[in-house]
């Protein structure tokens, strides 16, 4: 008996339940003593959760009685990094539905140091902006005021409101499906990303829409737009009006609980699921048979990408298998196969080919396993070197193939520039073996390509062996500059056939032009995109205007040191390729065996930890 619980006197009530959420960007000068706090604060009040800790600031989502978030919102006010916090506490059911609950992690207390409060870039190695160079801070009563005075150009809060106004949403789809803000006159512009992480590149693809206008941007409470706003405000130039509301759409619908210019729920990150106001309309739709629905709580999820959907009762017990409208207009709306099917290294000989083997298994992109999910394999697209081709590269890095062959597929492509079939017979050269030797082989040969030919290249295709017209000259590579334009095309029509690839590797000149791909990567948005690429003995070629670390693309640099025996590319060169793309976004691996891409240890655990980062 003395282990029961004691008895709830008549009327008497169960403490009301309660979530709380905040941020604050500052420097932390002691993130254990901080994590010492969080641990022993939250553990005695009984606090269900997340935090997150890193150099920058806090972002922290926990529920449990509202008396005991009181008592933690107090503790945390005396301590001066969080002066000027806001402290989003509301009162809800207590958590009911264990999946959701646990889903969104309100089961136990989750403390974690971690490098970024929120991951702007999927490109781990990507430099951050600033927080500091974040948007203007516009409360929901300013929010609301600019909204309702669209077209006064008095307005006080914006002082270039004669400049265009637009709206942006810096949720994932998901979210904005079942709410976002609506206003007579002004676009909202909805990124329909998957993920945060993807909201760069869409502001890349889409800045002319942003350009010289005054950018209203809003997210769930706030701290999304904050990284955002800075990533569009360091663009310079024409994007500086951007404005944020502060608080998100949380402290929105407090201030405006019939919803003002919002329509439908706010998604939210615990186990409420979202949260409206008292106007009762719903903006989302079931996926399948597009009956007003806006309930996720089933946590039906595309069964390719994971992303939640929204499945109403009625076709979930028709279905389990589901399709989100990214997938489906990504056209990937494929059989789920098993991983072992597909091949871990592809060739490419012809791009005139590339219809037929592009819907073959070996070509297609991997889909997601059925069952246990299982990362998918990054695609790698692999140049060779001068004179050589997309067979004979390889043979050459099937180690290299073999040792990835769990989180990478290689796929190999011939270049467009065909040369000629040449020799040399050394000088000084008088016995009659040796001269038989220096004769070209009797059997039809393999073409030879490249990506830059010499200014005098004719591109004839012949057969026949010719004898060169001088010796070889070992620094040739530093004369092929022509021929670009031909091959970013030729690289382009690839890309629509058998793209897209998560990274680009070139070997030799090979990595010359894979340089000048990241070079352009700008020009070539939504034709052909690489999130990193790997440049084994490579070298600078039409790139000598850059300055240093101006190329803002996720590289790895593989080339022989000073001793390395590479004969071919100097080391000088390759180091000099390497600073021009951004010190914090590059990583560097200097060997001693010559003009190879080394795959024994330390190199290819390297190798493979740079590739880690972008699963």
């Amino acid at each position: 008996m003395a282990n029961q619980e004691p008895k709830k006197q008549e009327g008497e009530e169960e403490e009301e339940y309660g979530v709380l959420l905040y941020y604050k960007y500052t420097t932390i000068p002691d993130l254990q003593e901080l994590f010492n706090f969080y641990e022993s604060n939250c553990n005695s009040l009984s606090l269900l959760g997340r935090v997150r800790l890193s150099p920058n600031g806090v972002n922290v989502t926990v529920g449990g009685k509202l008396s005991a978030l009181e008592e933690h919102i107090a503790a945390v006010k005396l301590n001066s990094l969080f002066e000027g916090t806001d402290f989003k506490l509301a009162s809800c059911h207590e958590p009911s539905n264990d999946r959701v609950a646990e889903e969104c992690g309100f089961t136990s207390l989750s403390i974690r140091i971690v490098k970024e409060l929120v991951t702007l870039s999927s490109c781990p190695l990507q430099k951050s902006p600033e927080i500091s160079n974040a948007g203007k801070h516009l409360s929901a009563v300013e929010f609301h005021s600019v909204l309702h005075n669209i077209g006064n150009l008095q307005d006080k809060l914006i002082p270039s409101s004669n400049n265009g106004i637009v709206l942006m949403d810096a949720r994932n789809l998901y979210e904005t499906r079942i709410g976002k803000f609506y206003t007579p006159n002004v676009e909202t512009l909805d990124p329909e990303i998957r993920q945060y992480s993807d909201l760069p590149s869409w502001i890349d693809n889409n800045s002319e829409k942003l350009r010289g206008n005054n950018i209203l941007m809003y997210c769930t409470g706030g701290i999304r737009c904050e990284m955002a706003s800075a990533y569009i405000r360091s663009k310079g130039a024409g994007f500086e009006n951007v404005f944020q509301l502060y608080g998100g759409i949380q402290r929105y619908l407090e201030q405006f609980p019939d919803g003002g210019f919002f329509r439908g729920k706010n998604f939210v990150f615990d186990h409420r699921v979202s949260v409206g106001s008292s106007d009762s309309r719903i903006l989302g739709t079931c996926l399948f048979c597009n009956s007003p629905f806006d309930d996720y709580s089933s946590r039906s999820r595309c069964t390719y990408c994971r992303m939640l959907v929204l499945v109403c009762d009625n076709c979930r017990e028709k279905d389990s298998s589901y399709v989100c409208e990214l997938c489906r207009k990504n056209s990937q709306c494929i059989q789920p196969t098993s991983a072992t099917e597909f091949d871990n290294s592809v060739e490419i000989s012809e791009v005139a080919e590339l219809e037929a083997v592009s819907t073959s298994d070996r070509i297609a992109p991997p889909a997601l396993v059925s069952g246990p999910r299982t990362l998918r394999k990054l695609r790698i697209l692999c140049l060779h070197g001068f004179r050589q081709n997309a067979s004979g590269f390889k043979g050459r890095t099937a180690s290299l193939a073999k040792k990835l062959k769990s989180i990478a597929e290689l796929v190999f492509v011939d270049a467009p520039h065909e040369l000629p079939f040449i020799y040399q017979i050394r000088q000084n050269c008088n016995s009659a073996s040796a001269l038989e030797n220096d004769r070209p082989p009797s059997e039809r040969c393999n073409k030879k390509f490249s990506w830059l030919v010499a200014p005098d290249h004719k591109g004839e295709n012949e057969s026949d062996w010719k004898l060169a017209d001088s010796p070889f000259d070992p620094l040739q590579y530093q004369k092929q500059t022509e021929g670009f334009d031909k091959s970013i095309a030729y690289l382009k029509a690839l890309y629509s056939k058998a793209g897209p690839f998560d990274g680009i590797l070139g070997f030799s000149q090979g990595a010359a032009m894979a340089a000048l791909v990241c070079l352009h990567q700008q020009k070539l948005k939504g034709e052909m995109e690489f999130r990193f690429a790997i440049l084994c003995s490579g070298f600078a070629v039409n790139i000598n205007n850059c300055q240093q670390g101006s190329i803002n693309v996720p590289s790895l640099h593989i080339f022989g040191s000073d001793k390395g025996k590479d004969r071919q590319i100097e080391n000088e060169a390759s180091r000099h390729l390497a600073s021009v793309f951004e010190n914090g976004c590059s990583v560097v691996i200097e060997h001693d065996f010559g003009h190879i891409i080394p795959t024994r240890p330390p190199y290819i655990d390297q190798i493979k930890d740079f590739l880690q980062r972008f699963l």
